[in-house]
Formats: C-alpha cells, sequence, structure tokens
C-alpha cells in the first residue's frame, strides 16, 4: 500500500516523474488511475467480493427453497443455509475492507491533486497567474481535488456493481433465456436513453464551477486589500460585488442540482419500471408453468437486486461527467508550459556591472543604484527585467464565459484555450530570445532560471509575509546565524516586530502577517530580502508605506549593510535617493538622466518636479549628508532596538 500523504514527484526538480497526462480530460482522468494501480485494483477486488455475495443471495435462497423446502430435505436446507452464512461474512468483511481502501484511493487523489498544483505553482511562479486567475488555481487544487477522489471511488464501486450485474443476467439465462435477455438488454438500453441529459447537466455544472472559481478570487482580493478597503470606505462596496456574485454562483448551483436532480429521478423511474416489468413477466412464466416457486423468489430478489446496479451506473455517469468539468479546469493550470528553456550553468563574475540595453541603465557593481521615474510602471518594469520576470500587461483576465451555453459555450471555451496557447507561445518566445539584460559579458538568457534566481533577487510590493515564525519569515531556508539575522532585522528597521511578538523569534505570525500593520509587513518583507544577501538586490518601493522617522533609519542603514554588493532600488523618496551613490532617472522607460541626488537636484527640472514635488521641493528636500538622524526622535512609538543576546531559541545552523 502507498502511505500516506502520496509523495508527488512531480515538477519537483530535475529528474522528476509523474508528470499528468494534459492532452484531455479524458486522458487525465486515466493518468489518475494509473498513479494508484494497486489501491484502484485492491478497491475494485473488494467491491466485486462486496457485491457478489449479495448477488448469490436471491439464487441460494431459490435453491434453499425447491431443493430444501418443497422437496422437505432438511439436510439441503442446512446445507444451503451455512452457503448464505458463508458469503454474508464474505460480504459483510469486504463491505469493510473496501470502505478502508476506497476511502485511502480517495485520499491519495485528493491530496495528490493538491501535491500537483502545488509543485506546479513553485515551478513556474509569476508565469501561472498570467495563464489562470487566483481563484482557478485554488479551486482545482480544493474541489476539484475532492472530484477527483470521488472519481476513483465512484470507479470501483462501478466495476463491483457491473460484473455483479452480469452475474445476475448469467442466472438469470440459465433459469429463463427470455428473462435473461430482458436483463442483458433492457437496462443498457435505459442508461443510454437517459444520458441524453448528461450534455446539459455537464453544461450547467461547468458555468457553476466557472463562477465559483471567480467568487474564490473575489474572496482572495477582498482579503488580501481588507485593511486598504476600510481605509477608503470600500467595504460595501466589495461586499454587494461579493454577495451579488454569490447570488450567481447560487443560482448556478441550483440549476446544476436541478438537472443532478433529473438525471436521479429519470434514474430512479426507469429502474422501477424494469423491475416491474421483470416481475410481471416471472409471473406469467410460473403461471404456463415454465418456472419453479424458488426460482420465481429468485426473480423477486433480483427484481429488486437490480436496482442498485441500475442506480450506480446513474451515479457513475453524474460522477464521471463532473469529474471531466474538473479535470478540463485542472488541465488548463496544470497544461500551463514553462516557457524556460533547459540551460547548462554557467560562470558569472558577479562583481561585473549590470546592464538594461532596453533602459540603458547601466549599474556599477559593488555600489547602490537608485532608480526614479514619475511612472511607477515604467519603474516596476525595469525591476521585472532585472529580474528576468515576464511583462504581466498581456496576462489572460477572467474566466470562461459562463453565460453561454451549448455551441457558444464550446466556442468560448476554443476561444480561451486558443488565447491561453497563443501567450503560451509568446512567453516561450520572449524567454528563449536574448533577454537585453547583462551581468559583464553574459546574458541572463544563457543562464538557467534558479541560476538567475540565486544571482538577482527582485523584491517587489507584491511580496507576502506568511504564517509561521519570525525566525522562518526572516530565513525561510534556516541557513542564518543569529547575529546575520539580527543585522537583517536591524537594517530593516523591524525591530519592533520581534519586541510585540510573544516568544521573540519564535513569535508565530499570522496568515499574510495579518497582526501587523502594513508598514511592519512591508519592513519583514524587506528584513527577508536583506537577509538572503543576494549578489545583485533589486528593490521596489521598500518604504512606501512606512512613516517618514522609519524611512530616515532604513535609509541610513541600508547602505551599510549592502557595503560592496550592487543593489538597485527603485523609489522616489528623497530620504533614499539621499543616500545613493548614484541615482537614474527614468522617462518613458529610459534613463535620460544619471548624477548623485543632489547633482540631479540642482540640474534637472524634470527630476526636482518628480521627486521634490514643485513647490513642496524645499520642504521636502533632505538634510545634508549626515544629518539624517539615525535613530527616531524619543517620542517616536517606533523606537525599537534588538536585545543585545537574543533567546536561544534561535540558533546557529
Amino acid at each position: 500500500m502507498r502511505d500516506f500523504p502520496p509523495t508527488i514527484t512531480a515538477w519537483a526538480g530535475p529528474g522528476t516523474s509523474g508528470v499528468p497526462d494534459t492532452r484531455g480530460p479524458g486522458r487525465f482522468l486515466w493518468w489518475l488511475v494509473r498513479q494508484q494501480p494497486d489501491l484502484v485494483v485492491a478497491a475494485c477486488l473488494c467491491s466485486l467480493l462486496w457485491m457478489l455475495p449479495t448477488a448469490l443471495t436471491p439464487w441460494v435462497f431459490g435453491r434453499a427453497i425447491d431443493e430444501g423446502i418443497v422437496a422437505q430435505d432438511g439436510s439441503r436446507i442446512a446445507l444451503w443455509c451455512l452457503v448464505l452464512l458463508a458469503i454474508t461474512l464474505v460480504g459483510g468483511g469486504s463491505g469493510v475492507f473496501y470502505h478502508t481502501v476506497v476511502v485511502r484511493s480517495w485520499l491519495v487523489a485528493s491530496y495528490g491533486q493538491t501535491g500537483l498544483v502545488t509543485n506546479k505553482t513553485a515551478r513556474l511562479g509569476h508565469v501561472l497567474t498570467r495563464r489562470a486567475p487566483t481563484g482557478e488555481v485554488l479551486s482545482v487544487s480544493g474541489s476539484d481535488g475532492e472530484q477527483f477522489g470521488h472519481f476513483v471511488e465512484i470507479l470501483s464501486r462501478l466495476v463491483g456493481n457491473v460484473v455483479a450485474y452480469l452475474l445476475v443476467a448469467v442466472i438469470v439465462l440459465q433459469i429463463s433465456v427470455p428473462l435473461g435477455l430482458v436483463v442483458l438488454l433492457v437496462a443498457p438500453l435505459l442508461v443510454v436513453v437517459s444520458s441524453v441529459l448528461l450534455r446539459p447537466l455537464s453544461a450547467a455544472q461547468t458555468r457553476e464551477r466557472s463562477r465559483d472559481s471567480e467568487l474564490t478570487s473575489m474572496a482572495t482580493d477582498i482579503v488580501a486589500g481588507l485593511r486598504i478597503l476600510r481605509g477608503i470606505g470600500g467595504e460595501r462596496i466589495f461586499g454587494t460585488n461579493y454577495a451579488r456574485q454569490s447570488q450567481r454562483v447560487r443560482a448556478a448551483g441550483v440549476q446544476a442540482g436541478a438537472w443532478a436532480a433529473l438525471v436521479e429521478a429519470v434514474g430512479v423511474l426507469l429502474s422501477g419500471l424494469f423491475v416491474v416489468a421483470l416481475l410481471v413477466l416471472g409471473v406469467r412464466a410460473v403461471g404456463r408453468g415454465e418456472l419453479a416457486i424458488g426460482q420465481l423468489v429468485t426473480f423477486l430478489g433480483y427484481a429488486l437486486f437490480l436496482v442498485q446496479p441500475i442506480r450506480v451506473v446513474f451515479e457513475a455517469a453524474q460522477q464521471i461527467t463532473r469529474s471531466f468539468v474538473s479535470a478540463r479546469k485542472t488541465i488548463g493550470v496544470l497544461g500551463t508550459p514553462d516557457p524556460w528553456p533547459e540551460r547548462e550553468r554557467v560562470a558569472v563574475d558577479v562583481t561585473a556591472e549590470l546592464v538594461d540595453e532596453a533602459s540603458g541603465l547601466r549599474v556599477r557593481p559593488g555600489r547602490l543604484t537608485m532608480v526614479v521615474s514619475a511612472l511607477p510602471d515604467d519603474s516596476a518594469a525595469l525591476a521585472d527585467r532585472l529580474g528576468r520576470y515576464l511583462p504581466a500587461d498581456d496576462a489572460l483576465s477572467g474566466d470562461d464565459d459562463d453565460e453561454a451555453s451549448g455551441g457558444a459555450a464550446r466556442r468560448a471555451r476554443r476561444e480561451r484555450e486558443a488565447a491561453r496557447a497563443a501567450l503560451a507561445e509568446r512567453d516561450t518566445e520572449r524567454a528563449r530570445r536574448p533577454w537585453g539584460v547583462r551581468i559583464g559579458d553574459v546574458d541572463l538568457s544563457a543562464l538557467p532560471l534558479d541560476q538567475v534566481r540565486e544571482t538577482v533577487l527582485v523584491s517587489d510590493t507584491r511580496a507576502h509575509v506568511f504564517a509561521g515564525t519570525l525566525q522562518d519569515s526572516v530565513d525561510p531556508h534556516g541557513t542564518l546565524t543569529r547575529e546575520q539575522a539580527e543585522a537583517a532585522l536591524h537594517a530593516a528597521a523591524a525591530e519592533d516586530v520581534y519586541d510585540i511578538l510573544p516568544g521573540g523569534w519564535q513569535g508565530v505570525l499570522d496568515e499574510r502577517g495579518r497582526g501587523l500593520s502594513g508598514g511592519q509587513r512591508q519592513r519583514l518583507v524587506l528584513a527577508r530580502a536583506l537577509a538572503a544577501d543576494p549578489p545583485v538586490l533589486v528593490l521596489v518601493e521598500p518604504t512606501s508605506a512606512v512613516d517618514a522617522h522609519t524611512e530616515a533609519r532604513i535609509a541610513a542603514r541600508l547602505p551599510e549593510h549592502r557595503r560592496g554588493r550592487t543593489t538597485v532600488v527603485m523609489t522616489a523618496s528623497p530620504l533614499l535617493l539621499h543616500h545613493a551613490d548614484e541615482v537614474a532617472l527614468l522617462e518613458h522607460g529610459v534613463v535620460v538622466a544619471t548624477g548623485t541626488h543632489d547633482e540631479l537636484v540642482s540640474t534637472c527640472e524634470a527630476y526636482r518636479r518628480t521627486v521634490l514635488r514643485g513647490e513642496r521641493a524645499e520642504a521636502l528636500d533632505p538634510a545634508p549628508s549626515g544629518e539624517v538622524p539615525d535613530q527616531p526622535t524619543p517620542t517616536d512609538p517606533a523606537q525599537h532596538e534588538l536585545p543585545t543576546h537574543l533567546p536561544e531559541e534561535v540558533t546557529s545552523p
């Protein structure tokens, strides 16, 4: 048996196996079954051992009546009673084993889906969010995983019921050929007739699934921006939008439920008609003397028993339909191709000059360079290029057209798939051509992506604080000594985060750092970036959420902490710019002026207009070098310092 939780190796690293087949929903579901052959086979065998005794019970009763009761033979009655006891024990025991195995198989399929999505997300990083909305990824990881668990479960149950149905047909054929043919032919015919309802059921479930993923996306956006929404009074607007979308999901769910109920009702009706027809034929056969009393009892038992296999077939049809809907959504996420080509690691001189050809930016090694732009999007785009991130301006947005149905829905889905494929092709083309950012003579496109990430670290305003201890947040890889962790926290002026957490370094942070202020979260993200100590560090607006006193401390400490290593900061803050070794001014994405902060203030009108805000220039211009205080005033509530010796729970690796 496979241990739980399942080990997922797909996309986990070089030489991995088990990559899912995303060429179509059917192929993906078949791949899913092949990932746990031992559990699937065991579940099918247990299902057979569970159903076959039940299928044999009417036949045993009939033989006991004809050979024992009618013939008044006590020994035959005792024999068939022992046979009935044996098959009952087998059926009961196998039912227990079946439940155990099928629950295990369900968990492996469900949690395996979560592992696949996690590995794929880690593999693609920002590329995945260009191809699928956040809510879609969360739904694929959660609700679709549950559907696949149900799919594996119903598959094994279907096998047991179908084999039991065939066994019943063989037994009935031996008793009466006409009645046996009715059992063999009528039931499949009823299933085929009812299958016409599966297409509208699939469309309704697809519509519900699309609306639900959109609702999940809205929920994640609201939670992420709740503090801002409260600040601007936008809670009611977004709450109303969420409630409206929730009602759309409810309406789609009711519609899908109505179709599912109709399919279930048709299954019950047709199976009931089948039982009645079988009973009528059996009674007439007894009247004509073609059947004995025991055989009639056998037919009566099978008339009731066959309701179960037929209903399982209808249930399986519904679950398979839902699984195809989930598989179609899943392959949209897991089938996203990795645009980055495989490269061999290359020796890179990290002390060489960093050059961006598109903007003309030249960052001299070991210096603190800051980039100013009147348009934040331009500096953000520059940071993306320096870190070899694909541009976000043409990412897919939204979901399938959930209002369409029938041919329109299929056309919308094909258009969506075509747009996704076109974007993937553009991304691949971008990733394989020269990138235009060089470290010395080496273009970033010549490096494998993991080497790029090791060499150039970009920390922007989209970075998150994850749930866990403060130590995990600052040092997620567990490679820092206590002194190094202290230095990073001090350079980011984040000592107050240490102070407010009970337990110090082992103090627990909530998800997304909900217990922290916006400025504290930003400084914690900055501390994490500084602690990583990359050869090239790119910071995007690292002090946008902090007050002036705290920003002054960061501005004074950052150069000392990064001394001798290349650092690029995208900012328009005079407090930070005052400490830069060199400042570059961007206009329309191109460097138009370089120099120190004081030189640009005195010689460049565009720079003064961007940084000093016109008439407020004089008031906002920082004090001359050396006059910016390293510590806040005594009345500053943000004044915190780490203790000289931190508790012993933070240890060196």
